[in-house]
């Protein structure tokens, strides 16, 4: 007997036009204004840093890309009461590096890379076990990608160097961390 579910096919085709739509015009449509300047600077960081621009964009695309496809994931109710305990497990972890960034940026000789790195590579595993069922070996290795990139002990030391000319760029990126806790949504 033939299977056909509209609704699965629907959450596929949401996925697949939404992945593909990952720019910037369509970013301020799905995500609020805060998370966009935060992604903005990640941007800025991540070219800086590399000296690299398309590498730079790769790894904003795949970061929207990935939070659009998870989105879709629960919002279409596909995770499993366990996935949801995985979830809101991620968001402590995800609260949790957004509290250690901005303290390490507020409190002077504070920053340890290797705790940054840690929370981060914490966050991707995580989120890697929440979709491991629903995403594609593609969107996995996006994740990889995003989580990889951004727990570099090199560009954390970059970034958080007190003289270092990605000193700007953090300060906003903590600025707009400490309104999405301040408002809840992180």
């Amino acid at each position: 007997m033939e299977t056909f579910n509209s609704k699965d096919l629907a959450m596929k085709a949401q996925k697949k036009i939404f992945s593909s739509m990952a720019n910037k015009s369509m970013v301020h449509m799905f995500i609020d204004d805060t998370s966009s300047e935060i992604l903005d600077e990640l941007y800025r960081v991540s070219k800086e840093h590399t000296g690299n621009k398309t590498e730079a964009q790769k790894v904003v695309k795949n970061l929207i890309k990935v939070a659009v496809k998870i989105g879709v994931l629960y919002r279409h109710n596909r995770f499993s009461t366990e996935e949801l305990g995985m979830a809101q497990d991620f968001k402590k972890k995800l609260h949790q590096g957004a509290m250690t960034a901005i303290s390490f940026h507020e409190v002077e000789f504070t920053f340890d890379k290797a705790v940054m790195s840690e929370i981060l590579t914490d966050c991707r595993d995580t989120v890697l076990k929440l979709v491991e069922k629903h995403l594609t070996p593609k969107s996995l290795g996006r994740i990889n990608h995003v989580f990889n990139h951004y727990a570099d002990p090199e560009l954390l030391t970059h970034l958080y160097s007190p003289e270092g000319s990605m000193r700007a760029h953090l300060t906003k990126i903590c600025t707009g961390l400490n309104k999405l806790v301040e408002e809840g949504k992180l």
